[in-house]
């Protein structure tokens, strides 16, 4: 029983760092068409990876950076949308606000799942953004809601309500009286009512009597909303070089990320000196070295072997996660030792291998194929994964390797081509070189769309009958209805 609760609690997890995710990646490239210049301030943001063994504290900041106007940006998702922020009263690093200027925005995008895959969501509705001064003085002001603090699963912390009314379906503003909106939906002209008044607080309306409005739009709220966020202002590495002597960690981070996209002599040496200097944070350091090594900086690259062998397993994940971020031989070739090394904690190899997936560097196939002999489940399936990404670039190269790998080696291959498809049928019928070829070949084009394949199937009967069998095993169990069905628990 133990174990179905772990089960459920990490499938929640999973699900809504999903949903962050996707909601981040969507506000990036709305901010992007903006003409801003965003960048991932907050690491992992932006990834469906979740670490599970090893817990890495990373300072506290906002999802996303404007380079060019200096603005932060934090995301927030939400599969029932409503303008709403976790928020703790005995954690300081926990308040709804903590680490925004009076300047920044919140972000807000509701999202739907598809299917039953906690890694699928997509975007149901607009990009809409509210300034944190404006959120701030309505807080002040006794304009919000708090709710009671979430179970243990969400980490007992409350929740800030700012009252909002949100549109349910698209439609058109038909009128705005003192006390309520009503819109007429465009789908079946029904006429929806929606109050200007939420536990007391007064809602402002947001939008105009015949305005065409969209389904998740925000059309009426304590706090002004917009949909556009124009890059106003212009920002210089100069004041980002103010902010890296905030006596604001968070600023510092800031500072130290935006600064690897400005390239000049007295940046170099001022992250040569972060770099050096003992008394500054650990993850401070570790960014500054990050960018010296993108600059090709010895110091930099030093540095983070180094931490490769530091007695913290969280020093050594956070390493192998920015190497996966560096993308050059240098660091390509780090993270294969890594991998190899089986001295090396399992997760850190396991770390490894995912980082490699993320640089699709040719060089590491061979790495990757020979991780699937280590006797560490994780490592086999980051190893296989990660090869799956290099499979829809390398395709041809990875094929060659089939015939000289072993058994375990053919395994992982066969499920890294499988999952990319990227291959013709004469390439998979060369390879019934022996009995274990051919059950590892039925196995990959067994696992494609049958439509694809479904003109050269003659072809796979007059190469091998048995793999022909095979194949048709495959798509007839896949195309039945109890295909991937689970048992309801």
């Amino acid at each position: 029983m133990a174990n179905r609760k772990a089960f459920k609690s990490d499938e929640s997890f999973l699900k809504k760092i999903s949903l962050g995710a996707t909601g981040t990646i969507a506000i990036f490239d709305h901010l992007k068409k903006l003409e801003h210049k965003p960048i991932e301030l907050e690491r992992g943001s932006m990834s469906f990876k979740i670490w599970k063994k090893i817990k890495i504290k990373r300072i506290r900041v906002p999802d996303l950076l404007c380079i060019k106007c200096g603005r932060c940006i934090e995301c927030r998702a939400k599969s029932k949308l409503e303008i709403s922020m976790s928020h703790s009263e005995s954690n300081q690093n926990r308040k709804w606000d903590y680490g925004l200027k009076d300047d920044d925005f919140v972000a807000f995008v509701a999202c739907k799942q598809i299917g039953n895959n906690p890694l699928s969501w997509e975007i149901d509705g607009p990009i809409q953004y509210v300034s944190v001064r404006d959120l701030r003085l309505a807080h002040q002001n006794n304009l919000t809601i708090l709710t009671q603090p979430k179970g243990a699963e969400e980490g007992f912390e409350m929740r800030i309500q700012w009252p909002a009314s949100i549109a349910s379906a698209a439609g058109t503003v038909i009128s705005i009286e003192s006390d309520r909106l009503k819109y007429r939906k465009e789908s079946n002209g029904r006429i929806i009512p929606l109050k200007l008044w939420k536990q007391n607080k007064r809602l402002k309306p947001l939008v105009k009597e015949g305005e065409k409005i969209t389904k998740n739009q925000i059309i009426a709220s304590v706090v002004p909303v917009t949909s556009t966020l124009p890059c106003e202002r212009l920002f210089s590495e100069e004041d980002f070089i103010k902010w890296l002597s905030s006596s604001l960690l968070t600023n510092k981070y800031a500072a130290i990320k935006a600064l690897a996209f400005f390239h000049s002599s007295e940046i170099t040496d001022l992250l040569v000196k972060k770099l050096k200097d003992q008394y500054e944070h650990f993850l401070i350091k570790l960014e500054a070295a990050a960018s010296l090594f993108r600059q090709g900086n010895d110091i930099g690259y030093e540095f983070i072997k180094q931490c490769l062998t530091n007695d913290s397993l969280e020093c050594r994940l956070e390493a192998v996660i920015i190497l996966g971020e560096i993308n050059n031989d240098a660091s390509c070739q780090m993270l294969i030792e890594i991998l190899l090394d089986k001295k090396q904690d399992a997760e850190i190899r396991a770390g490894a291998a995912w980082a490699l997936g993320e640089l699709s560097n040719k060089r590491a196939i061979d790495a990757l194929i020979e991780a699937f002999n280590a006797t560490e489940k994780n490592i086999q399936i980051e190893a296989a994964r990660a090869l799956s990404k290099l499979a829809r670039q390398f395709t041809f190269e990875i094929i060659k390797k089939f015939s000289e790998s072993n058994e375990l080696e053919r395994a992982g291959i066969a499920w890294a081509l499988s999952q990319t498809g990227k291959f013709r049928l004469e390439e998979m019928l060369d390879l019934l070189t022996d009995e274990e070829a051919r059950k590892w070949v039925a196995y990959i084009i067994g696992m494609q769309d049958p439509q694809r394949y479904i003109n050269g199937m003659e072809q796979i009967k007059m190469k091998d009958k048995e793999v022909y069998f095979a194949v048709t095993v495959f798509w007839k169990i896949m195309s039945s209805w109890i295909w991937r069905l689970e048992e309801n628990l």
